[in-house]
């Protein structure tokens, strides 16, 4: 193929709404029951219409399909499950030509166990020096190395029958690399290459803060500083190396980072590691005004001495629908569970996710949004037997797992599969279809139609800072430029500051022109 064009970094992504797509589940394109790239170039219209400024895709790679394509065995090629390297290059392409730019995910702190580097490592070769293999502890070597626990639950480590073991912070399929050895840092540079030379726009980053591992590999201790494999100084080379590479294309990078400490966490934004990360405390915050203001304070305030710009994520691939959370109790965020204390009902959770939408919307920095998002898809609950999620395993069935809210999207209300494609690969909940995106393209109250119209005035909102307004106890309210974002988290309804004209709202005001609860407006200063 010939060299297109490198992107060009205008400072898009500081404002941009950027759209994930978790390709299994968006659109099937062949009838095989599985999403492909096929089914996206198919739906790029849509995308278009929704006026998103970019699309990040979940692992395309060539995978075993054993942690949803984060387990990649080869990062030059497209899972066939998905397409073909050649009609990736064109996805990125005809989605260029919408305005519409690509970002790539990428899962630097481990490979598949089906990675020909791994299985040469388990041949014997010199390729063990790239992943973490120590003898065990104990008279026989019957015990791991050390006391680290997988992310996915269980032991970090797994035997093999010559005795040793390997080190895997997640599923036993997912062997971690060894990120001080050169070839591993080489090998990712050259494939950031590889993708920014076939135009895409954007890296984000899996588990950013997890590559590093202290080289003794000591047993975790509660308090052990620094730690043993998070957020570890040496890390920063990486990306400073890695930021080298991308400038070079005018690229960006979004690093996934889970940290509680605040400064360490902008280390990771200073002008010559990561343009952005994903912003959690927002996400994780229950409907609740003083603790939503307190976590949009406390991000803007946390990128504000690198000059980086805040995301805002409502949901994501790894957590429980936003319409599904936030119809449940404030107990606070349950992170076995990814959800919000218990049940209550969809309708107030699905006015609160209108509510949502408006707030992140308006907030300044870049906002990404979920698939299924825009359509106010709940959480679907799966079968026990069609569970495949390692979560749900590893745990021992404790965990619900990831599934719920991977469920192929319904396209077509009166087609089979809601318009899916085959027989989607994870089942839709009976009444899928209701929540179809035809159905709600011709209704103009409908969550599609909101998210269309607040993505279409969110330049109403300039590009300068938030200034907080005064405003009654469990209301948000802010200006920004011209424009006025007010948020009643309350029970009453409350009175409309002073204002132009209206622009949008998410549910109606009452009789009086009040604000009723669970609902935002925004308004023109």
């Amino acid at each position: 193929m010939g060299q297109p064009t490198p992107a060009t970094d205008d400072g898009w992504w500081r404002s941009a709404v950027i759209y994930q797509v978790y390709v299994r589940s968006f659109a099937d394109g062949d009838g095989d029951g599985t999403g492909d790239l096929a089914g996206v170039r198919a739906r790029l219209p849509y995308l278009a219409e929704l006026g998103v400024d970019a699309l990040w895709f979940n692992p395309w790679y060539r995978s075993p399909m054993k942690d949803g394509g984060y387990d990649v065995a080869d990062y030059r090629a497209v899972d066939p499950a998905f397409g073909t390297l050649a009609e990736a290059e064109k996805l990125i392409a005809e989605a260029r030509e919408l305005g519409i730019r690509t970002i790539v995910d990428i899962v630097p702190n481990h490979v598949s166990d089906q990675h020909p580097w791994f299985r040469a490592a388990l041949a014997g070769g010199p390729e063990r020096e790239l992943f973490h293999f120590r003898p065990g502890r104990g008279e026989h070597g019957e015990l791991p190395p050390n006391d680290w626990q997988s992310e996915f639950g269980g032991p970090a480590w797994t035997r093999l029958p010559d005795g040793d073991w390997y080190l895997h912070l997640f599923a036993p399929e997912q062997p971690d690399l060894n990120w001080a050895h050169p070839a591993v840092r080489q090998e990712h540079e050259d494939i950031l290459r590889f993708w920014f030379e076939r135009g895409v726009a954007g890296v984000r980053i899996d588990s950013a803060a997890l590559l590093a591992k202290d080289p003794a590999l000591p047993d975790f201790t509660e308090g052990h500083d620094p730690h043993p494999y998070v957020d570890r100084d040496e890390l920063h080379d990486v990306y400073r190396a890695w930021r080298a590479v991308a400038d070079e294309y005018g690229a960006v990078f979004v690093g996934e980072v889970w940290l509680p400490d605040t400064e360490r966490f902008a280390r990771y934004l200073r002008p010559d590691e990561l343009h952005t990360a994903f912003n959690f405390s927002f996400m994780t915050c229950p409907w609740d005004a003083a603790r939503l203001r307190t976590s949009i304070d406390d991000t803007l305030a946390e990128h504000a001495p690198v000059g980086a710009p805040a995301t805002w994520v409502l949901c994501n691939h790894d957590v429980t629908r936003t319409v599904t959370r936030y119809g449940r109790a404030d107990t606070g965020f349950d992170f076995a569970t990814k959800a919000f204390g218990t049940p209550t009902d969809l309708e107030l959770g699905t006015r609160r996710a209108r509510a949502a939408a408006l707030l992140s919307l308006a907030l300044p920095g870049a906002v990404y949004v979920y698939q299924g998002e825009e359509l106010g898809l709940p959480e679907a609950d799966i079968p026990l037997d069609r569970i495949e999620d390692p979560m749900h395993a590893r745990s021992g069935g404790t965990d619900p797992g990831r599934d719920g809210c991977r469920v192929p999207l319904p396209w077509a209300a009166g087609e089979p599969h809601a318009g899916f494609g085959g027989e989607p690969w994870l089942p839709q909940p009976d009444g899928w279809a209701a929540y179809a995106a035809d159905r709600q393209a011709e209704d103009p109250a409908s969550m599609l139609r909101l998210y269309r119209e607040a993505i279409r005035l969110r330049p109403e909102f300039g590009d300068g800072p938030l200034t907080w307004l005064p405003a009654p106890d469990g209301v948000l309210a802010f200006a920004r430029a011209d424009a006025l974002c007010v948020v009643n988290l309350a029970d009453a309804p409350v009175d409309l500051p002073a204002h132009s004209a209206p622009l949008l709202a998410s549910g109606p005001l009452d009789t009086a022109g009040r604000l009723p609860g669970d609902t935002a407006v925004w308004l023109r200063a």
